[in-house]
This record gives C-alpha cells, structure tokens and sequence, in this order.
C-alpha cells in the first residue's frame, strides 16, 4: 500500500518571518544584504544556547561534552553537504571563504609553477583573485577575461581566446557581490573542462539567493559564506571528490592526505557551527518541511526566489526609471540578483550612502573587494551605492530608498 505524503506545515508569510529577525525590529531599511545577512532567532539561540552548555569545551572523545560537540562538528558538516547537494567528507568549515581559498592556493602553489596559467573573471571579489595572483609567486601566469561593458557580462568567446593547453584552474563567480551579475556557471565549467583545466567557483553572492548545487553547477571547487546565508561568520569549501588526496595543502602531519579537516587549520569555531545549524532549521520551516533534506533546502530556495522577485524587480525598475541615478551592470531583471550599483548625479557614494542612513534606509558605499569590474568600468577606488535584498526585504523598504534618493 503506498503511504501517503507527509503533510507540509503552511509556509510563513514575509510578515511571519520578518519577526523573526530581531533587527528587522529596528524600523530600518536594511538593504545591505550583500555585506551580511541579518541572522534568525534560531541561530542566535543555537549561540547562546551552545556557549551556555559547553562555554569553549573543545571536541574531545574523552568525556561526555566533547563527545557533543564532536557530534555538533559532524552535523554541521552534514548541513552543509545538504545545502551544496555534496558529500559531507568534501565539505570543509573554517573562518572565511577567503582563508580557506587562499590555502588551497598553498596546495596549487607546490604543484604548479612556470608555464602554468590561470584564468580569473573580471567579476571577482578578491577573495577569488589574490589567491590566484599569489601564484605568480612561483611562475604561474595570471590572465584577466574580462567582462562586456556596458551590461559586464561575460562572454564564452573571450574565453575562449585565453583557454591554452596550459591552462590550469579558471576562477569565476557565481553573482558579482558589486554588480549583482549573475554568469552562466554550468556552461563556464562545460567550457573550461573541455580544454582540460579545473574551475573554482566563488558562490558567496549567490548562496543567499540561488542555492549552489555542485551536482550539477560543474564546478571541481565552490566556495560559499554562511554568513550571507543568515548564519554567523563562516566560510565554506567544497572539493570535487576525486581531486581532495592529490592536494597537497599545508596541514598538520598527523591528518591523513585527503582528508577535508587538514585545510580547516585549528580548532572550530563550534558556536558558530550551531549557529548555523539553527539557521538551516528556519531555513528548512521556510519551506515548510519537517526534515532536514536536500529536497527541504531546494524548496526553501525556490521559496525565496518566489520572495525576492517582486522586490528586486521593485528596486530595479525604481532605480533605472530615476532621473538622477546611474545604473551598472545589466539594465534589467535578467542575468543578475537583486543587487544593484548607482550612482546619484551631483553626490560620492559615500555622500549618497550617509544621507540615506541618516533617514533610516541602509545601503553601502565602496568597491567593495570587488576591483576589477570596478577598475574596468573606472570606478575604482571610490566605487558605488549598492543596494542589497534578501528575501526579508520588503518592496515599502525599496519605496523608502526611491523616495530618499529626491
């Protein structure tokens, strides 16, 4: 007899949610979403309830408190296998996605050196570039493929032109974090697994907005933030499978080759990995599930989707139709986030963003470590406003922007 399917529980309202983002309270407009997302009850109780249990205890089999938190540890590694669609033993989880990509730079530093070459997008935070650059350090060549002005896409043709059978690794983000961009990643990975090179894909913009899943993004590397996902300050790594025991990365010498821990460096961060945890539940209630799965956080993407379309198309429309305000990137819904760069005629930035703030509408004002769509586009060093959803943002915060702005 075929059991029928559990009953979904009804999915919150935005209002729903909205109370449980404690800062949302505050009456602002938070439209820096970009920088870091705003964290839910849950994941601030996780904290504090983990802090007040176990203070700073470490993993330890020995006794009945480390054996939790070495469980904790497993968990958190569980969750986020979920949320990528990977295996848990690939997945590692240190400070930042920055500190974890520059020690897989060390591992590629020892094998690779002169007449290897590697390819970075004109769209990428610094976080997927200075690592890669470090490598000129032993010889390895760096190439830039830049972006198309005036809408800053990127085009397979001008790939093409600097893929070479020396072609190591291609970086290459999935959402600019400065222009909103968003590339076609499992054509990108098609292309460069063609000419035989790997690519690492910097997914920290897009995490919040499109769930990343390496089964069938492409990608042989991902990197992503949990903190722009609504959870404390994390990074993330996966590595394709088959490629983890041919890195040599700098470790402890008593970790076994391959194994995902020896690139975590020192001790975790265990409240933190609570944290997130808790945020993996509210996103798993967002979507109505009972579970934890894989399906639960495919449908709590799909939920924010549904969420965040009539804003950003509130904010993109807004922005584009003001006769004071200069848009850059796409000129339009498609290909990118919600996420947007301006500037106002007449003010700096840092001008536009300070007077916005002062009457309760929070954006940001920069370049934001995004350099070289910047630099391209002769922005750089003062950079531009950005405004940032998430899928708590509501389309009377965008009016609040729009009518700031004069």
């Amino acid at each position: 007899m075929t059991r029928p399917a559990p009953a979904r529980a009804p999915l919150p309202t935005r209002d729903d949610l909205r109370a449980q983002f404690p800062p949302l309270a505050q009456g602002r407009a938070y439209l820096d979403n970009a920088a870091g997302g705003l964290l839910p009850l849950r994941a601030i109780e996780a904290v504090t309830g983990h802090l007040m249990t176990y203070g700073a205890t470490n993993a330890m089999p020995g006794h009945q408190p480390g054996r939790e938190i070495l469980a904790l540890k497993h968990r958190a590694r569980e969750g986020t296998a979920l949320f990528l669609n990977a295996a848990p033993e690939d997945v590692a989880l240190a400070q930042s996605a920055t500190a974890l990509t520059f020690r897989l730079a060390g591992a590629f530093a020892r094998l690779w050196g002169p007449g290897d070459e590697v390819i970075l997008s004109g769209l990428e935070h610094e976080s997927n570039a200075s690592p890669w650059r470090e490598l000129e350090r032993v010889g390895v060549t760096v190439k830039v493929w830049h972006a198309r002005q005036p809408d800053m896409t990127l085009h397979p043709d001008d790939l093409a032109a600097l893929l070479t059978p020396r072609t190591r690794l291609v970086a290459v983000t999935a959402a600019s974090n400065a222009l909103g961009v968003t590339p076609d990643i499992p054509a990108i990975t098609a292309q460069v697994r063609a000419a035989g090179a790997w690519t690492i894909v910097d997914a920290v913009h897009a995490a919040p907005h499109t769930f990343p899943d390496v089964q069938t993004w492409g990608a042989d590397f991902l990197t992503f933030s949990p903190y722009k996902v609504w959870a404390p300050h994390l990074g993330a790594l996966w590595i394709r499978p088959d490629l983890r025991a041919t890195l040599p990365w700098p470790r402890l010498e008593f970790i076994p080759v391959g194994d995902i821990t020896g690139i975590e460096h020192g001790t975790p961060q265990f409240e933190l990995l609570a944290g997130w945890l808790g945020t993996l539940d509210y996103l798993r209630d967002l979507a109505g599930h009972a579970d934890l799965t894989r399906a639960a956080l495919a449908a709590a993407s799909e939920r924010i989707h549904e969420l965040e379309q009539p804003v950003m198309d509130r904010l993109v429309t807004g922005l584009l139709n003001h006769d004071l305000v200069t848009v850059y990137g796409p000129q339009g819904t498609q290909g990118r986030v919600g996420t947007v760069a301006f500037r106002v005629s007449g003010e700096a930035p840092e001008q536009t963003a300070d007077r916005l703030s002062r009457a309760g509408v929070d954006v940001a004002a920069g370049h934001f470590y995004a350099a070289q769509p910047l630099r391209d586009l002769g922005l750089y060093p003062q950079g531009v406003v950005r405004a940032s959803i998430a899928h708590y943002t509501t389309t009377d915060d965008i009016d609040r922007l729009l009518a700031e702005l004069g």
